[in-house]
């Protein structure tokens, strides 16, 4: 995705673009399941947002979940420009990460499982970067909504680190932050893989299973 497009650190404050008032048109439902992109998501679904390099790839980990996942959606947060679009944040110009909304079912799939999916499905100690995607856009992030999820990401990126050091990794460069806003993304960036199966997709994981939470088993 825009490969030619490289920036290794972020804006400085005098560097954010200034954006624009009003969201971006998208889909109103998922191209997949059907469900409201936007909900209102049914009582007891929760959401946490999620970056792990291209969001097309990342997106479609969530969805083909087995069950637990009412919807998904790919968008932008972690920045300062409000309401980007696709190439001002390939710019690194806005310092916004790209990221997935996964709106899941605790009772069904806890965020422990969901957090599991988020690390084996990418290499976290990259730093600004996701192999051959490099830039800001791309930083593996954990976006929370709560101090309980805040705290079960750091229990799981902790638990995870041991592993990854025992298999000759370095840090985990994962940064959990309070989400301020998602923003989604424009129309044809949702479900990108499922309306374009041959469509790039540059995810891979390290390898290392992530053994965490009641239930989670280990491949």
């Amino acid at each position: 995705m825009l490969l030619f497009r490289k920036r290794p650190e972020m804006p400085a404050p005098s560097e954010v673009l200034p954006g624009r008032p009003n969201p971006l048109p998208t889909a109103e439902r998922h191209f997949v399941n059907g469900n409201p992109l936007k909900g209102p998501y049914p009582e007891g679904v929760e959401t946490i947002v999620l970056g792990l390099g291209c969001f097309w790839g990342a997106e479609r980990k969530f969805w083909e979940l087995p069950q637990g996942v009412h919807v998904t959606a790919v968008g932008y947060a972690g920045g300062t420009t409000p309401n980007p679009t696709y190439e001002e944040v390939c710019s690194g110009l806005t310092g916004h990460n790209e990221v997935v909304l996964v709106a899941y079912d605790p009772a069904v799939l806890p965020l422990e499982a969901v957090l599991k999916t988020f690390f084996e499905s990418h290499n976290p100690t990259q730093g600004y970067r996701q192999g051959n995607d490099v830039g800001t856009q791309y930083r593996s992030g954990i976006y929370t909504g709560s101090e309980a999820q805040a705290a079960t990401a750091r229990a799981v990126r902790d638990s995870y680190a041991q592993a990854l050091d025992a298999r000759g990794y370095g840090p985990i460069t994962t940064e959990i932050v309070p989400l301020e806003t998602f923003y989604f993304a424009e129309e044809y960036h949702q479900q990108y893989l499922a309306k374009n199966p041959g469509g790039y997709c540059g995810l891979g994981g390290t390898g290392v299973s992530c053994t965490v939470g009641v239930g989670v088993a280990a491949e």
